[in-house]
């Protein structure tokens, strides 16, 4: 596995010690006749953002169902914390691609809907406070009472994040959150999500097909290859931090995307 620094810059974040670590990870299935994931090791360090890509069928989704502990590897160590991971844990937290809010619930009562599951309506009445400053950093203050048919998609996201958050998860594994949006709203809510996962020095994983949105909020790219999924290469994005919309149009991010490009082409041609 190779790492590519795309660009040299000098003001790079400091990242901390790692937090999640995946060594040797393979998955197969139909008794070891079809193989989703093949030899596949990562290490997000504390306050990172990292993103996978590659084309359809690559194996991403498995990979964050395994992350996730949703289902177990069939080979190799996932490892959080220092802890293996076995199943579904509280401090993992995950966004899906539709804000899947209940209907009948109000924006807070569906934040704190995770503590409720785990340790009672009174535990989740008291986590409301806790609710309310999560959606103040969201820029929802105001539509904690407000039920889900009356915010936008992109409200309805922001929404989702606050509830990924208030059990004060060490991973966020983000399944292309914001796919369903228009482009102008994507971009907006990337931007947010920088924000928020910079305020809360938030350890993130993304999953995308989108090089460009890869690029723009991400410190490191793992670049996948068809199946069996593979990792192709560890791309480093050599970008300046807080990013901007604006570094969208620069040479630097450019040269990046048409790389990662590159790779994958290489990937279907294989």
């Amino acid at each position: 596995m190779t790492t590519i620094s795309a660009a040299t810059s000098d003001v790079q974040p400091a990242l901390g010690a790692p937090v999640y670590e995946l060594t040797h990870v393979s998955k197969t299935y139909a008794r070891n006749r079809v193989i989703a994931l093949d030899d596949v090791s990562l290490t997000l360090r504390k306050g990172s953002f990292s993103s996978v890509i590659g084309s359809s069928g690559c194996g991403k989704s498995t990979l964050l169902k395994i992350m996730a502990g949703l289902i177990p590897p069939t080979k190799g160590r996932v490892v959080l914390q220092g802890k293996p991971v076995t199943g579904t844990r509280r401090d993992i937290g995950m966004m899906f691609q539709q804000a899947t809010l209940f209907p009948w619930r109000t924006t807070i009562e569906n934040i704190v809907l995770p503590i409720e599951i785990r340790d009672g309506r009174a535990a989740a009445e008291k986590a409301k406070e806790k609710a309310r400053a999560l959606l103040d950093i969201v820029g929802l203050n105001g539509f904690e009472d407000v039920f889900p048919n009356e915010l936008s998609g992109g409200m309805a996201q922001r929404a989702s994040i606050c509830r990924m958050l208030i059990t004060e998860p060490a991973v966020l594994l983000l399944d292309e959150p914001f796919s369903a949006l228009d482009e102008l709203s994507r971009d907006m809510m990337n931007m947010e999500l920088q924000r928020i996962c910079t305020e809360q020095n938030a350890t993130a994983f993304l999953v995308t097909h989108s090089i460009q949105e890869a690029v723009i909020l991400s410190d490191d790219i793992y670049v996948m290859k068809p199946r069996p999924g593979r990792l192709a290469e560890v791309v480093t994005v050599d970008l300046p931090r807080p990013r901007t919309l604006d570094m969208m149009t620069t040479p630097k991010f450019g040269e990046t995307v048409n790389y990662i490009r590159g790779l994958l082409d290489k990937g279907e041609a294989m």
